[in-house]
């Protein structure tokens, strides 16, 4: 009995219409299905050799042996592959296992009631080769080693990028390791990199920023330490155009800070911190100390506890001297702090440059500027030194003057 698709019911011609669609979608999966898998987990050792040399069309020959107790010869278990002979198209012949020579006999153990061991030999009793099917080998060989040489040099590209004369590129891969000895919970950092405004410059596609997944923090000892474990890398270029000898380069800074989220969304600044990239190649662990800006008073306290929020900074550079600040001295008057905990990362910097390599004045030019650097880090290092003996100077004339001037001079007391 046929009906019309106009008299139908509208639910079955719709119910038709599915089916109908579910199977043109089966057959385009059945079509999108790949006939081999992608993805090897476990590679057999002939797997993993013939995905890694030539695949030359192989001939194979076993020589084999059955062992098996008088009466039961036939069987499967009882055979044992005693040699295997394979020639490729070349006409190179492989033996495996090789030839005795001045080896003792292989040997086969058989397994059943009655155990028993085989021992045999392998020898070559093929006549010498003639001076003519030697060369002939020879040039085999050269020619199928060539031929494999040609194929690696195709897997990898011949070209070497190479900077310009005059130019110190920089590669960094780096690790947000950790955060410790700070108030709340629940930390991720921001950071970036900044570079001077002048000879310095970095790929378009180059991200020089970046922010870590939001870490629960545990304790240890008595600190309450975050481990992020969050990599990232970038490249910049250093160009020296400035032959003048008093002319310092500056040095690519890393800014972070660090924030807390809590479960109802409360958002809170927990520090800021700024550090300047190693000028020496190779491996370094930096640990940024942080600061916030602090808000007198106890309301202020009770609107960060309650609702979360508090004093942030425009710019994150102002943690440091800003690149665009171009007067002779930066006031912080009036900015009240409060010294907060710190972040550890872990830098492995690469410096490439052609002075490494040339021994003209070139590489004396290039030179004398990373002597520089590294003599300008070491300065920056004692000047940080000389300040904090300033600072713990000034506190102790601080305190000094704060003591009663009995207990401060000792021939008053005696006069007493």
């Amino acid at each position: 009995m046929t009906t019309a698709a106009s008299e139908m019911p509208s639910f079955l011609v719709e119910r038709m219409a599915n089916v109908r669609r579910r199977r043109q979608d089966r057959r385009g999966m059945e079509g999108g299905i790949l006939k081999s898998r992608i993805v090897t987990w476990e590679p057999s050792e002939e797997f993993v050799r013939n995905n890694h040399v030539i695949n030359t069309p192989l001939q194979t020959m076993y020589i084999m042996a059955d062992l098996g107790p008088y009466g039961k010869l036939g069987y499967k278990k009882y055979e044992h592959v005693l040699c295997t002979l394979k020639v490729d198209s070349n006409g190179v012949i492989t033996v495996k296992p090789d030839f005795t020579g001045l080896k003792g006999p292989y040997r086969i153990e058989t397994e059943g009631e009655k155990p028993e061991l085989w021992k045999y030999t392998i020898d070559n009793v093929s006549s010498l080769a003639q001076p003519e099917e030697e060369e002939r080998e020879q040039r085999v060989f050269k020619d199928l080693y060539g031929r494999h040489k040609e194929y690696l040099s195709s897997l990898v590209d011949t070209d070497f990028e190479t900077t310009v004369p005059g130019a110190l590129r920089l590669f960094v891969n780096g690790e947000v390791v950790s955060a410790q000895g700070y108030e709340y919970d629940n930390l991720y950092v921001h950071f970036f990199v900044e570079l001077p405004t002048t000879n310095w410059s970095s790929p378009a596609f180059q991200q020089l920023s970046g922010i870590t997944q939001t870490c629960a923090t545990k304790s240890l000892g008595m600190d309450k330490v975050a481990y992020f474990s969050y990599p990232f890398t970038f490249e910049a270029s250093f160009l020296h155009e400035d032959e003048s000898a008093g002319a310092l380069p500056e040095w690519p800074v890393l800014y972070c800070e660090v924030h807390s989220l809590d479960f109802w969304q409360r958002y809170r600044v927990e520090g800021y911190g700024a550090v300047v990239l190693p000028a020496t190649p190779g491996a370094h662990t930096l640990r940024v100390s942080t600061w916030r800006p602090l808000e007198l008073g106890t309301v202020a306290e009770l609107r960060r506890f309650f609702i979360g929020g508090s004093l942030e900074l425009e710019d994150l550079s102002y943690v440091r001297i800003p690149g665009t600040f171009k007067g002779e001295r930066l006031s912080r008057f009036g900015l009240r702090t409060e010294t907060t905990g710190s972040v550890t990362f872990r830098l492995h910097c690469l410096q490439q440059s052609r002075a490494f390599m040339e021994s003209s004045s070139l590489r004396k030019r290039m030179r004398s500027v990373l002597d520089r650097l590294e003599g300008f880090s070491q300065q920056s290092s004692i000047h940080n030194v000389l300040e904090a003996f300033r600072r713990a100077r000034r506190r102790m004339q601080e305190a000094r003057e704060s003591l009663p001037q009995d207990l401060v001079s000792p021939s008053g007391a005696m006069v007493r």
